[in-house]
């Protein structure tokens, strides 16, 4: 819609996670080199967990595109199985046909498919996303798989992906041997304001854009008050503004577009404010009751109600807080 508008040669904020758009930001960086870790050492049991649309998923298709062929993966996704389901779905991303096995024979040829790739020199990574739907009996079965030796030496490594709830779940009592087994443990959370103008300025180039300033540095504060550094908030956000901007004719983001484009989510501040404000009497104000991005997003993104979030604030009181100049927009006429 807007490419040629705005000399584009692709949508810079896609919601599909792009291993090619990959913002390196300090928690993605610290993230990647222990999901690489996982891959170099043969003894290695990873957890990550992150806030929803934190760019865990982007993560690791990053990971799986730079492996080698001595490096042999099962990503599991769907994780609402019981354990002889997930048991299946090992193998058959190990290319078996295991429907008609019992656990025992599921059990016994995974042990044996594992064997004959250490022989072969080959290492073997299961990789488990939206980890906080397993059940108890489910991840009790990956501690005894990640268990699995031969001379002396782990036969799978694994790597657990999951959203916070994960944490909870992971520090009950039942599951205490399987955290003993964890090498690595680390929580993805939202960039920092710094990181996350870059993060914009990154996928703008990364689309084609071959000058910068399109999102005036001044607007970063109010972008970050409502996404809080979440690359997938940032990318809703930033692409509604772009198309606002297009239909507007306007080449220049402003306070205008941008306040067009929350009005159309209906947003409301995730970060807090620096200082407490009178309220303008219900002038400009954003209905922070409802929180709706099912329009723009087909998977709920309940992270919109974290708890940092502070309701009951309009648009005029953030711009107050962060210390915008309204005047210097000319009226949203940027060109």
């Amino acid at each position: 819609m807007y490419l040629d508008f705005f000399g584009l040669k692709e949508y810079p904020f896609q919601l599909k996670p792009d291993p090619d758009f990959l913002f390196m930001s300090k928690g993605h960086a610290q993230a990647k080199s222990y999901l690489d870790f996982s891959i170099l050492n043969r003894d290695c049991f990873v957890i990550i967990t992150g806030e929803i649309g934190a760019g865990k998923t982007t993560l690791i298709q990053k990971l799986i595109s730079e492996l080698n062929e001595d490096v042999i993966i099962a990503k599991i996704s769907q994780t609402q199985l019981d354990e002889v389901e997930f048991l299946q779905a090992i193998l058959v991303e190990f290319g078996h046909n295991p429907f008609a096995a019992k656990k025992v024979e599921l059990l016994h040829m995974l042990n044996t498919f594992l064997a004959e790739q250490y022989k072969k020199g080959i290492r073997v990574l299961l990789i488990v996303d939206e980890a906080q739907n397993l059940n108890m009996r489910v991840l009790e079965e990956i501690r005894l798989l990640s268990g699995m030796e031969l001379n002396k030496e782990n036969l799978l490594n694994v790597i657990l992906v999951g959203q916070p709830e994960l944490i909870p779940i992971l520090n009950s009592k039942e599951l205490e041997q399987l955290v003993q087994r964890v090498r690595l443990r680390f929580h993805l959370k939202g960039m920092s304001k710094e990181e996350m103008r870059a993060y914009i300025e990154h996928r703008l180039k990364k689309a084609g854009l071959d000058y910068s300033g399109l999102f005036p540095v001044r607007h970063m504060s109010l972008l970050y008050e409502y996404t809080g550094g979440i690359p997938r908030l940032i990318n809703i956000l930033c692409d509604t503004i772009l198309v606002g901007a297009y239909s507007s004719n306007v080449k220049k983001i402003n306070i205008n577009i941008i306040r067009s484009a929350l009005e159309e989510l209906n947003w409301q501040p995730r970060t807090g404010y620096r200082k407490a404000l009178p309220h303008d009497n219900g002038k400009d104000h954003l209905d922070s009751s409802k929180v709706d991005v099912k329009a723009y997003q087909e998977n709920k993104d309940s992270s919109l109600n974290s708890n940092t979030t502070r309701v009951g604030m309009s648009f005029i009181d953030t711009i107050n807080s962060l210390d915008l100049d309204l005047a210097e927009e000319n009226d949203g006429k940027d060109s």
